[in-house]
C-alpha cells in the first residue's frame, strides 16, 4: 500500500491511496495535509491505511507537528486512523461539529474534541479553514466540509465521488463518472436539503475542489457544483414523478 503526495494549492498536499481489491475497479482515498503554523489534516483515512499515509505525511513535515485532525463525518474512511494520529502527534485535536462530537467523537476519540460551529475558522497560522455544517449531504447527520479561505480551496469530502485509480490533479468535468457511480451506488441521502446545500457551496466560488474519491479539480468549482446540484433537482424530480404515478 502506497500514498502518492501532490501538492495541490499553496501548502494543500493531497494524499491519495488506491485499494486494488474495493470493488471491480478499485477505489481510492484522498486525505488532505493543510500546512501552516498549525498544521491540519482533514480525514485520516482507515486504521489499516495508518502506516501509509503517515510515511506520506513524513514527506512533507515530521507527523508531530499535526495540530488539528478533522473530516467531513463520522465514517471509518474519514476517521477510522483518527486515534493512531493522535498517538502519533500529541498535541492534535480532533475537530468536529456538535452533532458528531456529541453522537460519536467524544466517546471514540482518545483526547477530548474540540467543537465546531458553522461557520467557525481555525486560523492555522498562513490558512483558514472555515467550518461549513452540511448535514445529510451528501450523507450523515454530522456532515460537514471545509473551506480554506486564502486558496479558494472546498475540501468537499464525498461529493463528486467515483470508483477506480485517477490522476491528482483535473481542469476537465467530473460530472459523468461521479453521477455513474452513484447511480450504482446510491450514497447521497437524497432530499430536500440536497440541492440548496450544494448551491450554498457553490457561492464560494472555489477555485479548487479536494475531494475523497476523485481527482482535485482545478477551475471553476462553482459551475461543477451547479452541474451536480442540478444533476439531484432532475433525480428529485423523477422521484416524485414516480411517487405521483404511484399514489
Amino acid at each position: 500500500m502506497k500514498t502518492r503526495v501532490t501538492e495541490i494549492a499553496d501548502r494543500i498536499y493531497q494524499l491519495s491511496t488506491h485499494i486494488e481489491h474495493a470493488g471491480p475497479t478499485g477505489f481510492t482515498f484522498n486525505q488532505f495535509l493543510v500546512d501552516g503554523d498549525e498544521p491540519l489534516l482533514f480525514h485520516t483515512g482507515l486504521r489499516v491505511m495508518f502506516p501509509a499515509v503517515a510515511e506520506a505525511i513524513a514527506t512533507v513535515m515530521p507527523l508531530r507537528r499535526l495540530r488539528w485532525i478533522t473530516f467531513g463525518h463520522f465514517e471509518a474512511d474519514e476517521c477510522g486512523a483518527m486515534n493512531e494520529f493522535l498517538e502519533a502527534a500529541p498535541d492534535a485535536t480532533v475537530a468536529h461539529g456538535a452533532v458528531g462530537v456529541m453522537v460519536s467523537v467524544a466517546d471514540q476519540a482518545i483526547r477530548a474534541p474540540h467543537v465546531l460551529a458553522d461557520g467557525d475558522v481555525l486560523d492555522l497560522g498562513g490558512k483558514r479553514m472555515r467550518r461549513i455544517e452540511t448535514p445529510h449531504v451528501p450523507h450523515g447527520w454530522d456532515a460537514g466540509l471545509f473551506y480554506e479561505e486564502t486558496t479558494g480551496t472546498l475540501f468537499a469530502g464525498d461529493l463528486l465521488t467515483r470508483g477506480g485509480a485517477y490522476a491528482a490533479l483535473t481542469g476537465e468535468e467530473l460530472l459523468a463518472e461521479a453521477t455513474a457511480f452513484e447511480t450504482i451506488m446510491q450514497s447521497t441521502s437524497l432530499g430536500p436539503r440536497t440541492v440548496p446545500t450544494i448551491r450554498r457551496l457553490a457561492e464560494l466560488r472555489p477555485s479548487t475542489l479536494a475531494l475523497m474519491h476523485n481527482s482535485a479539480y482545478t477551475g471553476d468549482g462553482a459551475a461543477a457544483l451547479h452541474e451536480l446540484a442540478d444533476w439531484y433537482a432532475a433525480e428529485l424530480q423523477a422521484a416524485d414523478a414516480v411517487e405521483a404515478c404511484q399514489a
